[in-house]
Order: C-alpha cells, then structure tokens, then sequence
C-alpha cells in the first residue's frame, strides 16, 4: 500500500538509528526528516511516493545530564532539565571521532538557533554564505530559521554549545541543493533573520564579547560572551528586559542562587537559567568566562 506524505504509515521500533540505517540501505528509502535531533523519537522516510513515519516504541526519553547519541553520531548532553517546559533547549554537543562527518545538508525549523565553539576545530557550510569555514573556540553562528547546512569535518573531541528554540524541532533533509551554494547573499534574510558569524579571534582583548546575533534576529536574542576578572557577576550586560538568560560556563566558578534559595555551583562545563528578576543572586567564585542568552 502507498501512503502519500499526508497519512505515511506508522511503524513503531525499538531503535531509530537503526531503523533509518535499515530501511536506507536495504530497502531503497531516503530519510526526509528526524526529530528531535538530540534524541531521535521519530523519523519520515520516502522511496518515491511511498512515505513511512517510524516512532520510537515506548516512553519518551527523559532530559538528563547523561551523554547519548544524537543525530550523525554526535553525543549530546542537556544543559536544561525540563528543557523550560519546552519552550528552550541547550545542548552540549561532542564529536568524538575526528576526521569528515557523516552530516548531510539539512535545515532546521525553528524560531532560533545558535551554535558556539567550546573546543576543537569544526569545517562548516552554510546556504548563500560562501565557501566552508572553520569554527574554533569562542566563534559562533546564528543559524537563521531553515538555512541549509552542513557539517563536514571536526577534530577528534571537538564540542559546541548548541541554543534552539522551541525544545522539540524538526530537522529535514535537503534533497535538492547542495553547498556551497553558486550565490553568494550575506545579507538575505531567512524568516526574519540573517546568518550571523562572530570570530573570537578578532576581539581577544575585549571582556565583553558582543556577538553580533542581537541585530541578525531584529532583536530577538541577545548573546554575549563575559570574562570577569574578579567576583563580581553582574547581568546587567543587556539593554532591556529579557524573560530568559541562559548562563554556560566556560572557565572558572559561578555560584547561584536557585529560585527555591538553595546553593548551587557551576563549574566548566556548568549551566543554569538565570532568574532576570534576581541578578544580585549570582557570584563568581573565582575569575571566570561565562557565555550569556537573553530572550
């Protein structure tokens, strides 16, 4: 029986990594989209005018700060248990194995998304933006709304930090164009935004790191990165009222006080959301580098 793309057939399955690769391999399918791509729950697959939808069997995989498998085999880790109630997602993002990716040229639909470089070296394409570039640690780039994209190539052991908004989006394959593109448009825009590239390489000797993705999302996100030399912590780094400030630790110690008014303390590698109502509640426990999101 044919299903079109509006009623594909259900097929539920233990594992759905191995299920695409299956399906791909021995039966002639193409995959058309994966979602989420932390934690594949299901999958659209074509062959033709055939369509098929495989779901994971059983509950949804719950948010931890365990390392699992993601999407083109890179291990993610979340940075926000209970992910805002679905409203954000942080994940900590490692390739383990060096050498090309096994990415494909893909889009993302979301309302935001960024990508910032803790370690490594990572070679990336983007639709309309020229050649490939490297991504090393401190840059960073606003990956506008369905911009067509790829990875192709990381040191062993490189990792980002990777923003999206909202928590669960697809991600569809492109089928039809590949990268880099022929045109080159710095300055289209994608569903209100435009790509936006910060390299840390130009602004060593600044504390305060302005990445440049507040004027690419007309004001939507605000990002910054912060070196503090002493223990003050102060937020107010942003011009206006932000309902979210999402806080990852590069370097040192931060200390916060959580919204039930325990103690907590976050360490490289740390995050935590930042209660904009109550900015005197963080400190620094000794010199640190902080990346900061306002929403």
């Amino acid at each position: 029986m044919k299903h079109g793309s509006d009623n594909p057939e259900t097929l539920f399955v233990d594992d759905i990594g191995a299920s695409i690769a299956l399906y791909t391999s021995e039966f002639g399918y193409r995959l058309d989209m994966i979602v989420p791509a932390d934690s594949p729950a299901a999958a659209l697959l074509s062959r033709g005018s055939e369509r098929i939808r495989l779901e994971k069997s059983g509950p949804p995989a719950e948010c931890s700060d365990m390392w699992i498998t993601g999407r083109a085999g890179m291990m993610y880790r979340d940075l926000i248990p209970g992910r805002l109630g679905g409203k954000l997602i942080a994940s900590h993002i490692r390739l383990t194995e060096g050498g090309d990716v096994p990415d494909y040229v893909h889009y993302h639909k979301v309302r935001f998304q960024m990508i910032y470089c803790v370690r490594g070296a990572i070679r990336v394409v983007y639709e309309d933006q020229g050649e490939p570039f490297w991504l090393h640690p401190g840059d960073c780039v606003l990956q506008p709304p369905e911009i067509r994209h790829r990875v192709l190539w990381a040191e062993a052991r490189s990792e980002v930090v990777e923003l999206g908004l909202p928590a669960v989006h697809e991600t569809w394959v492109e089928h039809e164009i590949t990268l880099p593109t022929a045109e080159i448009k710095p300055d289209r825009v994608f569903h209100g935004q435009r790509f936006a590239r910060h390299i840390a390489a130009d602004h060593l000797d600044e504390s305060v790191r302005d990445t440049g993705l507040m004027a690419a999302t007309d004001g939507f996100a605000d990002v910054k990165v912060i070196r503090y030399k002493d223990t003050s912590f102060d937020l107010k780094v942003f011009s206006d009222n932000r309902q979210i400030i999402f806080c990852f630790v590069l370097a040192g110690k931060i200390k916060s006080t959580l919204m039930d008014g325990s103690i907590a303390e976050a360490s490289a590698g740390g995050a935590f959301i930042c209660d904009s109502e109550r900015i005197d509640g963080y400190e620094c426990v000794e010199p640190s580098e902080v990346l900061l999101a306002a929403f």
